[in-house]
């Protein structure tokens, strides 16, 4: 489920769902504004457009401020020069921390908490990555080192990170017009065709972490708003959970590369964020799994013409396409199960507006979940 931020801008919801809109016009012509609108606060986790409106004004302004003296310390860290600004909040805390906006003499950067983060290459082997991509031509904001030489500084009883500020649009959202998804092909391309090494498949991909069974979780539900539909969800999950396939050697690679990482940079480029996630997949695994997340909408619709751009741009950098099969999507299912059963447990350990916004969230992933028949319609249109 999409998060709007502590200061949400209507205008960037407005340009979100005109975004939406080309993708869901290259399906259907005659999709009107007020269709993606719709569509749009759904994937939010709200019922209708001006539901999502009127969360926005309430949050508008909503941004925290951070404590000077830790946004003094940071800024000493890593060598950002005298703060101006001071630290301001940017959306709620994640799965990794909380990302901030830190405001010095030399400019904005994006800082952020790793309290929580799982590391599934070193701090130092993304930041490689991101300065090989950079190197290729994929835009992204530049990482910044502490004065120590350290990606990760310990300061005022948390980790943290720091990467320029990039001016850009709101994040993207999909289905993705095909102009975007061809896009989104060539950074994938161009990511894949750096080869670099990497010792093993992303953990995050390659398993399922808990060995509780979708109809038990189901069973711990008990009085959810989503506890029927957890449990209708079980016989798609067991499916989905039984497509198998052995994977290809991996190569390091963003591995997160989602709509929500990604926004318009100068001249519409897409500017690449979320690195923090970089890990080994094996190029097969991590196309099919961008087909996923690009080109299918909340209502299991497939944008034929979003999945053949991003595979012809895959193509146009690498000169070819790895073999596409059901089983090349095991990873991002796996990674799917994964989240969708971490949500529900989160869910059922919250309360409060953690919980309001949790039950929403895995509301929005047990309506949106996909079936054998639209990976089948992704495979037929990307070939």
């Amino acid at each position: 489920m999409r998060t709007l931020p502590d200061n949400p801008d209507l205008g960037h919801l407005r340009q979100q769902a005109k975004d939406l809109l080309a993708g869901l016009r290259d399906t259907e012509p005659a999709t009107s504004l007020a269709t993606a609108q719709a569509a749009l606060a759904r994937q939010y986790g709200f019922r209708s457009w001006p539901e999502l409106k009127a969360e926005a004004d309430r949050l508008r302004g909503g941004a925290e401020a951070g404590d000077p003296e830790l946004a003094r310390a940071v800024a000493d860290a890593y060598d950002l020069g005298a703060v101006t600004g001071g630290l301001r909040s940017v959306a709620r805390q994640d799965e990794m921390g909380r990302r901030w906006s830190l405001d010095t003499e030399r400019g904005r950067w994006a800082v952020r908490t790793m309290d929580a983060w799982w590391p599934i290459v070193s701090a130092e082997d993304d930041v490689a990555l991101q300065e090989a991509a950079a190197k290729a031509g994929v835009l992204l904001p530049a990482p910044v080192l502490g004065r120590t030489g350290n990606v990760v500084e310990s300061i005022g009883g948390h980790d943290w990170r720091v990467s320029e500020w990039r001016h850009s649009g709101p994040p993207l959202v999909a289905p993705a017009g095909a102009a975007v998804t061809r896009a989104v092909g060539e950074v994938l391309g161009t990511l894949h065709g750096l080869a670099l090494p990497v010792d093993r498949v992303s953990p995050w991909h390659a398993a399922r972490m808990s060995d509780v069974s979708w109809g038990e979780l189901a069973a711990r539900a008990g009085n959810a708003e989503w506890a029927a539909a957890l449990t209708d969800a079980v016989p798609g999950l067991d499916e989905l959970g039984a497509i198998d396939g052995e994977p290809a050697g991996p190569v390091l690679t963003h591995n997160a590369l989602t709509p929500g990482v990604v926004r318009r940079g100068p001249g519409g480029r897409l500017v690449v964020f979320g690195w923090e996630h970089a890990g080994g997949q094996p190029p097969a695994w991590e196309l099919c799994g961008a087909l996923l997340d690009w080109t299918v909408d909340a209502g299991r619709g497939v944008n034929p013409a979003g999945a053949r751009a991003l595979v012809d741009g895959y193509r146009a950098v690498t000169g070819s396409v790895p073999a596409l099969h059901l089983g090349a999507f095991r990873g991002a299912l796996t990674a799917l199960a994964n989240y969708l059963c971490g949500q529900v447990r989160h869910a059922l350990s919250v309360t409060g507006e953690d919980r309001r916004f949790a039950d929403r969230n895995v509301r929005h992933l047990l309506s949106s979940l996909p079936t054998p028949a639209t990976l089948g319609r992704l495979l037929d249109a990307a070939r």
